[in-house]
């Protein structure tokens, strides 16, 4: 049966060796290592065989069927380099015809606003600080005065890992971060963008969004302070006819609170669809830092006060650019990605 197996060998590197194309190479393949190939017909007569001769035999057949494939998996390869060479030959360049259009992307919307935003207060003095996008329970909601049983924690519907981490709702924990890292020095001007997560998907909200946070604390920083800056951000971004207003509201982090408008974009003002006839569009979140917070995160606030803004990214971009539905960034659809290169 050994003699049977080194025979089926060397008939198969004759045809292997002198074969010249891909379906030779699977017939061949078929005929040694089928299923019905000579080596399995061969192998059906191990059941003669005594105990002793059994392991012996077979470790032959391994070693017969090892060396065919090797040698089937060569000739493959070479035949394929032959056959791509041969079309390559074949192939005749036309150096006159006009060569080919390469295709350039463009940068995605969302990162020409960021961009723009980065720059916009890069100009006025800050700096950009990053932190990570999975949170612990206290840097996200306890050290911005959001304690466990506070009712504000449901408005932002959280993605929990476990009951102490979560995706974070917003990127004010980097704002704690750098206040805990630097503190009790002054003055700390920063911005924090990056991705934020909420359980919310329509026309105007996504489960994944971008946010731009901004905190200022130095002596003697007042409300106006946080209007000016404002009012400075707004018309870099939108133009000089933009006017900003103030109109009062909560958030823990913050007190006093304010929500902050822009004269709409669309009639400068005067009343549209868009802004509902009101001439107003709302942007942004700020506020006066919260003294809990300034003292949770190392600083007097008898000492030092500080201002801090929140906006979302895909907000600032639909106003800027009339984009009436927010899934629009995340469709991945050429046609409308084509139109900011």
């Amino acid at each position: 049966m050994i003699d049977k197996l080194n025979i089926i060998k060397e008939q198969a590197l004759v045809e292997i060796k002198v074969c010249e194309d891909i379906p030779n190479i699977e017939k061949i393949k078929v005929k040694f290592l089928g299923k019905k190939g000579e080596l399995t017909s061969v192998l059906r007569g191990m059941g003669q065989l005594s105990a002793e001769e059994r392991p012996i035999v077979g470790k032959v057949a391994n070693e017969v069927r090892d060396s065919i494939q090797e040698l089937l998996d060569e000739k493959t390869i070479t035949l394929k380099r032959k056959e791509t060479t041969d079309k390559l030959n074949e192939e005749k360049l036309d150096i006159t015809l006009p060569g080919y259009k390469v295709g350039l992307g463009s940068i995605h919307p969302i990162s020409l606003v960021l961009n723009e935003i980065r720059e916009i207060f890069n100009g006025l003095g800050y700096s950009v600080a990053e932190g990570p996008e999975i949170e612990s329970d206290y840097y996200n909601f306890e050290a911005l005065n959001l304690p466990k049983d506070h009712p504000a924690r449901d408005m932002q519907d959280s993605f929990y890992i476990t009951p102490e981490v979560l995706l974070r709702t917003h990127t004010s924990p980097v704002q704690i971060r750098v206040m805990e890292k630097v503190a009790p020095k002054v003055p700390v001007r920063i911005i924090a963008p990056g991705k934020v997560y909420r359980r919310d998907d329509d026309a105007t909200h996504s489960p994944m969004f971008h946010q731009v946070e901004g905190l200022l604390i130095d002596k003697n920083v007042t409300l106006g302070d946080l209007k000016g800056t404002l009012l400075a951000f707004a018309k870099a971004m939108f133009g000089e006819r933009v006017e900003i207003r103030l109109r009062p509201s909560y958030f823990p982090f913050t007190e006093p609170s304010a929500e902050v408008d822009i004269s709409c974009v669309m009639c400068h003002g005067s009343g549209c669809r868009v802004c509902s006839g009101s001439g107003w569009l709302e942007i942004l979140g700020s506020g006066m830092v919260h003294p809990k917070v300034l003292e949770m995160s190392g600083y007097d606030p008898e000492e030092v006060k500080g201002f801090a803004f929140g906006m979302g990214v895909e907000r600032i971009a639909m106003l800027k650019y009339g984009i009436n539905d927010l899934r629009l960034f995340f469709d991945n659809d050429i046609r409308f990605l084509r139109q900011f290169k």
